[in-house]
């Protein structure tokens, strides 16, 4: 264990992201993962909780929700755990903060600003894609060409980013290095040479933190690594569970075209089909349907090895 917070707990990701103090470290790893496409100067941290469309609709709980200096809303959030429908619930995150922004009266012209929902996954999904980082944006199908920037859906699959220290060509790239395996650091990378990177190692180090502040991080911790606990169980016993049934398949399928084989062959093919499945089934079981389907028991003894005698007490 190193010196550092887990940033993918909840206590973690907020400390370094999601608090008046770190503002300095959001806007840096915002204007680095958006470099050429926006610059933040300031922005300001949003209630997380949008209000519901219906009194049926659930709140949606955001790990930061911030708006930029010029209007953008962000969405930045940690996920664990994969999810079903994933993407969808991202989609809707997204269009429910572009939705929010409507005003009433005749007078508002749909003037919107842009949408950023940036997730972190701490899990590959397939389903989104097979790279480290996917940008998602609205396209025109044919020209391949944007259509609107005020929906923008990125995608970042940690698990998916290999280099190393010093294989990190910008600091988006630093960023990602030091988030990934900063809980197991003593030393913090890049932070002689950077400023930011020098105040993200002072507000993570586990040192810095304060009695009540290390038992809400302690408990936190433990909810994180409970769910990795779950998720690892959970693959491992689905994993079990689908090798057994898989095998049962291959049983029963084994039996039928092993018996069809037999009755109709009754030579050596029907032999060696019958004695492969007997040991996977139990020689005992395919003698007794082997005698239902009429076969004397001379030639179920030569097929399975098992005694006359006993073949004709089943």
């Amino acid at each position: 264990m190193g010196n550092f917070i887990n940033p993918f707990s909840d206590v973690g990701f907020k400390r370094i992201f999601g608090q008046e103090m770190s503002k300095p470290l959001l806007i840096d790893f915002l204007n680095n993962l958006l470099e050429g496409e926006r610059y933040i100067t300031n922005l300001q941290f949003l209630d997380k909780e949008q209000i519901p469309v219906s009194n049926d609709d659930r709140s949606l709980i955001y790990d930061i929700y911030c708006e930029t200096d010029t209007g953008e809303n962000i969405i930045v959030e940690m996920q664990n755990r994969s999810q079903t429908y994933f993407k969808q619930r991202t989609v809707y995150y997204a269009s429910r903060a572009i939705a929010a922004q409507g005003e009433r009266g005749s007078e508002w012209r749909y003037d919107v600003k842009a949408v950023y929902c940036i997730s972190f996954l701490n899990f590959c999904q397939s389903e989104i894609s097979n790279e480290f980082r996917t940008d998602v944006a609205l396209m025109d199908m044919n020209s391949h060409k944007l259509f609107s920037d005020k929906m923008r859906l990125i995608y970042l699959q940690l698990p998916l980013f290999i280099k190393d220290v010093d294989e990190c060509e910008n600091d988006f790239e630093r960023w990602i290095y030091v988030l990934k395996n900063m809980e197991t650091l003593n030393r913090l990378p890049f932070a002689a040479k950077s400023a930011v990177f020098k105040r993200l190692a002072e507000i993570t180090d586990l040192a810095s933190l304060s009695k009540q502040e290390r038992m809400m991080y302690d408990d936190s911790l433990r909810r994180f690594r409970d769910t990795i606990g779950v998720m690892e169980y959970a693959i491992v016993n689905g994993r079990e569970e689908g090798r057994a049934e898989g095998l049962k398949e291959g049983h029963a399928e084994g039996l039928k075209e092993g018996h069809a084989e037999g009755l109709k062959e009754g030579r050596a093919e029907g032999l060696k089909e019958g004695r492969a499945e007997g040991e996977i089934s139990g020689k005992t079981d395919v003698a007794r349907k082997l005698k239902l389907y009429g076969m004397d028991s001379t030639t179920i003894s030569q097929m399975t090895g098992i005694p006359v005698e006993d073949i004709d007490i089943l």
